[in-house]
């Protein structure tokens, strides 16, 4: 069985604001569009609590219209706001029973170039066994199956599975598998929360039972950590460790319960020896594919950008037993950017510009005997 896990950073849309350059261009849209929705959200409105709202929508350039640059508010029914003509702002709701809407960030088509390499590192892992990060929606990750890998020459999965998470940004994790590899139970932790209420997966940590041609029975967990992007070091770093101690609880239990094989992995938005990734990586019997013996890393230690050992944040975790029976793993990135001055992979002709890339990060698999 091949198994592998891509973060395909979005498939036909993708947030404008997270669709620039570099993250650091987009990051101070998403902290305020992630500070206004709190404050529309509340119950009730203070008048500090308008004020902010008022700042913060000038500043996304809501000003004059519903419609900004990057976000988009909708407002179906209600009174939330009115613009004198005098100009600015006046929130009039004063809580969210006030108003009917949302706040919503603005989409764009996924650069073309993009979109195919993203198929061809999918056509060439040829995996029978795939996770996928940051996909918008299970209808548009069976579209893409069906539609753009065909087109290319490539063949379908025969299943794709993917359940709606925390991330309004639509970049949710799912998995795909081939004839032969079934999947059967799936349990969804996009509920799980802290002791204050709080959600903890960014996204979701589904558990997906898979069953292979010979019988076997596998249980994956696809996983999309909290990124470094914005917010707070110390939040950011919080929720990861607080991620990571819950994935590593959820894999307790099922060993616990009998369950021998078990695979966890994802972008995790941390490298090794982290402290937020300890609860999973150190205090656990799992093992990454990176230490196998059988392991080719291709010359570069990173899964990020351009791969240096700090941009190590991709993960295949395996249980004892599946670490036991890897046959060989690697790192695709031939859809990735490759840097320039020299060039440190080959990448695809059509990768002729880092916005071309399918991604990036780049994509790991193992091949296990199972």
């Amino acid at each position: 069985m091949k198994l592998a896990v891509y973060n395909v950073e979005n498939l036909f849309d993708r947030a404008k604001a997270m669709n620039l350059d570099t993250w650091e261009q987009g990051r101070p849209v998403l902290e305020k569009f992630a500070k206004l929705n709190e404050l529309l959200g509340q119950i009730d409105y203070s008048a500090a609590d308008k004020s902010r709202m008022a700042e913060l929508m000038a500043e996304l350039g809501l000003e004059k219209s519903d419609t900004g640059p990057f976000v988009l508010l909708r407002r179906n029914r209600g009174g939330l706001l009115r613009r004198p003509r005098d100009g600015g702002i006046l929130i009039e709701a004063n809580g969210r029973a006030d108003w009917v809407g949302s706040l919503e960030l603005r989409d764009e088509p996924v650069n073309e170039h993009a979109m195919r390499n993203t198929a061809r590192v999918m056509m060439d892992l040829d995996a029978d066994v795939l996770g996928v990060v940051e996909a918008e929606s299970r209808p548009v990750l069976a579209a893409f199956n069906t539609e753009i890998l065909p087109a290319l020459g490539g063949t379908p999965l025969r299943h794709v599975m993917l359940i709606d998470g925390n991330d309004e940004r639509g970049i949710d994790v799912g998995l795909m598998s081939r004839e032969g590899y079934p999947i059967g139970r799936m349990r969804s932790h996009v509920d799980d929360r802290l002791a204050n209420g709080q959600t903890i997966f960014s996204r979701d940590c589904p558990e997906f039972e898979v069953t292979t041609p010979s019988g076997a029975r596998l249980v994956i967990l696809v996983n999309h950590f909290k990124s470094k992007g914005y917010g707070s070091t110390a939040s950011s770093n919080a929720r990861r460790r607080a991620q990571a101690a819950r994935v590593a609880e959820i894999y307790r239990e099922l060993s616990e319960n009998g369950v021998e094989h078990v695979a966890i992995m994802g972008d995790f938005n941390d490298t090794p020896g982290s402290a937020p990734l300890a609860p999973l990586l150190d205090d656990t019997d799992l093992k990454d594919i990176f230490e196998h013996p059988a392991f080719d890393d291709d010359g570069w230690p990173g899964t990020y950008d351009l791969c240096n050992a700090s941009n190590k944040i991709d993960y295949i975790l395996l249980s004892p037993s599946l670490f036991d029976r890897v046959q060989a793993g690697g790192v695709f990135r031939k859809g990735m950017w490759p840097g320039s001055r020299p060039r440190r992979w080959e990448p695809y002709d059509e990768v002729g510009r880092k916005q071309d890339a399918g991604s990036d990060h780049a994509a790991i698999w193992a091949d296990i005997d199972i």
